[in-house]
């Protein structure tokens, strides 16, 4: 059948038959979320457009070239959230979470939306899951929250195939002065600045750090380094950083030039990357944001969290399982109900019911079709059903059902319907 309408560019569907990766990352996360104490949070898909522009910062591609905004019927511009770290504060603000002495371990998943160049691993849509700490300061925090993205990849099966940078941006006043040290750097050779950079480095010239344009990348690469400018304070509280990741057995290397895309970040940021997804590599980056919730108006609230690419995420897993994307496909049905009735259709699916609200755990089907009996059985064994529930004039009459087993060598039995949640549950061992 040819497809009258197709998706957006760069905003693909995600297919029954690809959803089984995706459920098996999102209950690892889920796990790793209860392990640690995180409590889930859901924001809005749309924001105020001035929430990012304030959050993120004017002079980063997001809100310069990526961002969806328009305006609404009352004129007020709007935008489809890129990122989701503005928006959790705004709720905690507004939600009155945000409490001086207050702490709030949060955590968020869903879709986000930038509009760049689609690509392997990155999409116009796309889909997110971070956390949040709120009102906690310090490097223990900061160090909790990168050992809980290492466990995160020891469940999913990744920790092999990604490793660990990190960086420190220090204080407000280190990069106030870090920042005039830069201007004058790349003001002596403005004439090799591209016109992003030239652009940036009245605004923030710890931006053109962050440049991709390989014709720029040595005289980034001999700019100052802010790590060797930060305060003998900032210097202490990234050492406690690493001395805690090493003291749990997580390696990570120094990076000087990692700043992340965000303007909102101090002291510790760090960043996760794998050398199989191409020029992708980064697939998990965070670190402290606590200038952002003042902004907000959230004072003297300390804030500090990550955020991770899903698609990423999903697109690594398949590289490391020899490019099965659907590693993990979705379950077929543990019961399959045939039903060889002419005329009466409302046995079967009172049945099927009765079913599900005996065996919930379990994963039930009805046949909707009219096919004779050989033929829904062959389609219950191509669906992957583990037995067929058959209803026919025999069990219609009793009330009862007969439970074939389509997996092992148990052979078909007949049971009361008062019987059948019970028996199913015990054959296929749930």
């Amino acid at each position: 059948m040819k497809a009258v309408y197709k998706h957006p560019r760069g905003m693909p569907d995600i297919l029954p038959g690809d959803i089984g990766q995706w459920h098996a990352i999102e209950a690892a996360v889920r796990s790793t979320m209860h392990s640690y104490g995180y409590e889930e949070m859901r924001t809005p898909l749309l924001e105020k457009t001035a929430l990012f522009e304030r959050g993120i910062g004017e002079a980063t591609d997001i809100v310069e070239r990526e961002m969806y905004s328009f305006l609404d019927r009352k004129g007020e511009s709007l935008t489809l959230r890129p990122e989701n770290t503005a928006s959790c504060v705004r709720a905690g603000v507004e939600g009155g979470l945000l409490q001086p002495g207050s702490v709030h371990r949060i955590w968020y998943q869903g879709p986000m939306f930038r509009y760049e160049r689609p690509q392997l691993g990155r999409q116009r849509q796309f889909h997110q899951t971070g956390a949040e700490v709120y009102g906690v300061s310090g490097p223990v925090i900061e160090a909790e929250l990168i050992l809980m993205t290492a466990e995160l990849w020891r469940r999913i099966g990744v920790c092999g195939v990604v490793s660990l940078e990190v960086n420190s941006l220090g204080t407000g006043a280190d990069r106030a002065a870090y920042r005039e040290m830069l201007i004058d750097y790349f003001q002596a050779s403005a004439d090799q600045l591209d016109e992003d950079s030239q652009r940036r480095l009245g605004k923030n010239p710890l931006r053109i750090l962050d440049t991709k344009n390989p014709d720029m990348q040595e005289l980034v690469e001999n700019a100052p380094k802010l790590i060797d400018h930060l305060s003998n304070e900032s210097a202490e509280h990234f050492a406690h950083v690493q001395e805690l990741l090493a003291l749990n057995d997580v390696q990570a290397r120094v990076n000087p030039r990692l700043v992340r895309g965000l303007d909102y970040y101090s002291h510790t940021v760090f960043e996760w990357t794998t050398d199989r997804l191409g020029s992708q590599s980064a697939i998990c980056g965070g670190g402290r944001y606590d200038a952002m919730l003042a902004d907000f108006g959230a004072k003297a609230t300390p804030g500090v969290g990550w955020a991770m690419g899903m698609e990423r995420i999903v697109a690594l897993v398949a590289v490391i399982s020899e490019g099965d994307v659907a590693a993990t496909p979705a379950r077929g049905p543990d019961a399959f109900v045939i039903s060889t009735l002419k005329d009466d259709t409302g046995f079967p699916i009172r049945i099927t019911e009765t079913l599900r609200r005996a065996c919930p755990q379990l994963k039930v089907v009805q046949n909707t079709g009219t096919a004779n009996l050989s033929n829904q059985l062959k389609r219950a064994g191509k669906l992957g059903a583990r037995c067929a529930i058959l209803l026919g004039e025999a069990e219609k009459a009793s009330q009862s059902v007969t439970i074939k087993p389509l997996t092992g060598k148990n052979d078909p039995f007949t049971v009361p319907v008062a019987q059948a949640g019970q028996a199913l549950s015990s054959i296929l061992g749930s």
